[in-house]
């Protein structure tokens, strides 16, 4: 067997073992909804956390007037007004300013750092128009997403377990994020509440439902992936506080982590996994997120090119560099619909300096994003199976017609069509014609934004109060 022989048959095996198989869908969907009961009735029981967020009003559509957002979520983070005019008005109007977070203060002390952001938060609500001050005794409410790993203890507050990103502030691990932050506001005499502490995925959840009331789980496929669903509080047995009223709680599953002996997992993957940093941990992440998926199209590409001459007698050294092919430069090559895959020929020489790639290297190469990505799609669409079969909506009830409706966000969902059409067409087989017509997937952008200035409004101190 030739070199090229060699060629086709490692993609040949690459493709086989990245299979999913309908069948082997519905066993991960089933994996998923095992987890979830498991993560439900005990701490530390499954791999996934199924973290209890305290959210039990969603919008209703409802809410009215001036709310606040603070989206802190890395090196930079946001503020948001949002003026909400009920169900006749919607979302009517959002400002929104980044501000970026010197580096310095990323590793300094929890008082500079929430400082910093008062300040800032502060200034950007100066620029309030007049007609929109709170009347007296009336406090400015906020919802804050804040995307680290949190211990949530109710509604309105946390404890920090560890910084990730680049964050690494001492003194602040183990403490109350919300409590951190008010001591700061105080400080810079800023008169606002924090109605809610909020998860980006919760909060895309929120931003959905706003607009319709059938939305029952919230999916995120961006650089990372988590979902957050609607439970039936008394279906959480390790829920030890009163019932809600609402008889719901928005459980954030952290659904990256979540395992499976069904899981399609090959040699490139077990490498990623070994290389990272977080090493046995976050799998379903690793194999479905955009953070991961170009790099497992480059380890493919770096054996091809070391067992089999792939791009001539030597490796190029740039595909040894990890992440070096990100996943929009992998979507960019996958959707390359030239004659002559001239997209995928100038990729490979600006990113990795390989010249003149003959059409057949670059076919293979457009072949191994599609399984990469086509794995990627089929996967997320299982673990949506498994949430729908937790709560009972996979199938179609005698005499009811029953709609649900699913949020999705994150770049990989909205800027990669083909991983997109995919998720969808595969979620579609895997529940039938008849089910299927009673699900929807609903784009829902800047959940950790708007969504979580909506879950300050649903938590308000005055809800039922009136507004102008």
């Amino acid at each position: 067997m030739g070199k090229w022989g060699e060629v086709l048959r490692i993609v040949k095996e690459f493709d086989k073992q990245c299979g999913t198989p309908i069948q082997k869908l519905r066993q991960i969907g089933d994996a998923m909804e095992v987890e979830m009961h498991a993560g439900l009735a005990s701490e530390g029981a499954s791999k996934l956390k199924m973290l209890i967020s305290f959210v039990d009003n969603l919008p209703t559509g409802d809410e009215k007037g001036l709310f606040y957002a603070l989206d802190l979520g890395g090196t930079n983070f946001r503020a948001l007004r949002v003026h909400l005019g009920g169900k006749e008005k919607g979302v009517v109007k959002i400002e929104s300013e980044e501000v970026s977070i010197p580096p310095h203060l990323m590793t300094s002390s929890s008082n500079e750092l929430f400082d910093f952001i008062a300040t800032s938060l502060a200034k950007f609500i100066s620029s309030e128009p007049e007609e929109f001050h709170p009347p007296p005794g009336r406090r400015r409410e906020l919802g804050f997403t804040f995307s680290f790993p949190v211990s949530q203890t109710s509604i309105a507050s946390g404890a920090l377990l560890k910084w990730t990103k680049g964050f690494h502030i001492d003194d602040v691990v183990g403490e109350d994020v919300v409590k951190a932050l008010t001591k700061s506001m105080e400080k810079v005499g800023l008169d606002m509440r924090v109605a809610a502490l909020v998860n980006d995925t919760v909060g895309t959840l929120a931003r959905a439902r706003f607009g319709d009331q059938d939305v029952i789980a919230g999916v995120i496929l961006g650089t990372g992936t988590n979902a957050a669903y609607v439970e039936r509080a008394q279906a959480i047995p390790k829920w030890q506080g009163h019932l809600p009223k609402s008889g719901e709680m928005v459980i954030n599953m952290e659904w990256g982590n979540f395992r499976s002996s069904y899981l399609p997992l090959t040699e490139y993957d077990h490498a990623l996994d070994r290389a990272s940093l977080n090493r046995g941990e976050q799998i379903f992440e690793k194999i479905i997120s955009g953070m991961y998926l170009g790099d497992i199209v480059r380890r493919v590409l770096l054996k091809l090119a070391g067992e089999a001459d792939f791009f001539g007698d030597t490796v190029p050294p740039k595909l040894r560099i990890p992440f070096i092919l990100r996943t929009p430069d992998m979507s960019a090559m996958h959707h390359d619909t030239s004659s002559d895959l001239k997209v995928v020929g100038n990729k490979l020489r600006d990113i990795l300096e390989i010249h003149n790639t003959s059409l057949k290297v670059r076919k293979i190469v457009v072949e191994l994003c599609d399984i990469v990505a086509t794995r990627g799609a089929r996967l997320a669409a299982a673990g949506i199976l498994g949430i729908l079969k937790k709560i009972g909506r996979d199938t179609v009830k005698v005499g009811e017609k029953q709609r649900s409706a699913i949020a999705l966000d994150g770049a990989l969902f909205e800027h990669y069509t083909k991983f997109r059409t995919c998720l969808e067409s595969t979620l579609k087989e895997l529940l039938g014609d008849e089910a299927s017509e009673t699900i929807c997937i609903r784009q829902s952008n800047d959940g950790s934004g708007i969504g979580a200035a909506l879950l300050a409004a649903s938590h308000s101190n005055y809800s039922g109060v009136e507004e102008s």
